[in-house]
């Protein structure tokens, strides 16, 4: 998402990884056979630079973070800010995003919510409701999701959606000729929906459902329909950040909305690729890259070494690896995000480090260099505040 340009998507749905300390895979023999991921946190899975750049550019949301109750509730909310502070960018200003969740971490993630889009901008805590889920000794047994719904200002699309509230409801009705010969049509079937949703039934454990692909965490295509069509128009870009089998584009297609989908997994390509086939009857032009987009709505920017003077200024002339004081000659300009992982020559990615900590720390992140400083004895200084 660092290679998009700002302001260019108009919804956001994503059903990421919710920290449930668990790992899944499809069954061997299913259609998505092959997809697998772990939802297991550590300190080790993140990058010590995020959190250095969340506390320096936004106090208020590394404060969310340093509360959380343990190591891994913290690496988890640290990889989803990273992520989330990219959406908000990408956003139009009449976007919107639903965040799919569940119980596990979704009093944190509103929390991580309001601090990376404001809590002015919380729209409906939605509950998805199904009928499944384990019998429980401990408590009540868990037959919801949750889905956060924000919008990035005030004028964002929506679109009220009606519900049948009888099985009937919706079936085709005829106006008729009033005496002076004006034709009456009846009121529009259906109430408008709620928060509440448990007209829309989940995947069983054996379901025969058509679209079921035994996909782990799949959601139903009706689900992604809803949302779209309340928070979309025709021709709107959809962005699901963490695709997996394809809901979102398949919906997003059925809609004449534009889509874009991201995933690490080569099997979600060749499901995005075969749902959208046989949902059409047709192959589309899908195009899958495999590189990192480069904006280009940030115009030239002014080459690296030209903030040297500055961050030599701000870093009080220390090394942001070792901590030793340098003159301004003996250090060494560095992406803090490197350029091979999607790093722009942004001010804000830009650090000084002396020329050992440089090269020890190539294109890899600042924990790296830091365990590697420490494994090796050095002490690092601590820079006057």
């Amino acid at each position: 998402m660092r290679g998009m340009n700002s302001g260019c998507i108009d919804l956001i749905y994503l059903d990421p990884p919710f920290n449930s300390n668990a790992n899944y895979a499809a069954p061997v023999g299913s259609k998505a056979a092959g997809a697998e991921f772990r939802d297991t946190w550590t300190l080790n899975d993140i990058k010590v630079e995020w959190i250095g750049m969340i506390e320096d550019l936004h106090p208020a949301l590394h404060q969310t973070l340093v509360a959380a109750p343990s190591d891994s509730m913290k690496s988890y909310l640290t990889y989803m800010a990273v992520r989330l502070l990219e959406m908000r960018r990408i956003l139009k200003s009449t976007g919107s995003i639903y965040l799919h969740c569940d119980p596990t971490a979704s009093h944190y993630l509103k929390s991580v919510m309001d601090a990376v889009f404001g809590h002015e901008n919380f729209r409906n805590e939605i509950a998805w409701c199904y009928n499944k889920g384990g019998r429980r000794s401990t408590g009540w047994k868990r037959c919801h999701d949750t889905i956060l719904f924000y919008s990035k200002g005030p004028d964002a699309t929506f679109n009220p959606i009606r519900v049948a509230t009888s099985d009937g409801e919706f079936k085709k009705r005829k106006g008729f000729k009033k005496p002076d010969g004006t034709w009456w049509e009846p009121t529009k079937p259906g109430k408008e929906a709620g928060s509440w949703w448990a007209d829309i039934p989940s995947f069983g454990t054996r379901t025969n459902a058509k679209e079921y692909l035994d996909y782990p965490t799949q959601k139903p295509v009706a689900l992604l329909e809803r949302i779209i069509t309340a928070s979309s128009r025709e021709g709107d870009l959809v962005l699901d950040p963490f695709c997996g089998c394809a809901t979102t584009m398949v919906a997003a297609d059925r809609l004449n909305r534009q889509w874009a989908g991201v995933d690490l997994s080569e099997k979600a390509v060749e499901l995005v690729k075969g749902r959208i086939k046989d949902d059409q009857g047709l192959f589309k032009d899908i195009v899958h890259r495999t590189d990192l987009p480069q904006r280009d709505d940030v115009g030239t920017l002014p080459p690296p070494k030209s903030h040297k003077p500055d961050l030599y200024g701000e870093q009080g002339g220390h090394c942001a690896g070792c901590g030793k004081h340098f003159e301004l000659r003996n250090l060494e300009i560095d992406h803090i995000v490197a350029r091979s992982s999607g790093g722009l020559d942004h001010k804000e990615n830009l650090q000084l480090l002396c020329g050992g900590c440089n090269r020890l720390k190539g294109d890899r992140g600042m924990k790296y260099l830091l365990s590697s400083l420490k494994m090796d004895g050095i002490q690092r200084e601590a820079a006057p505040s």
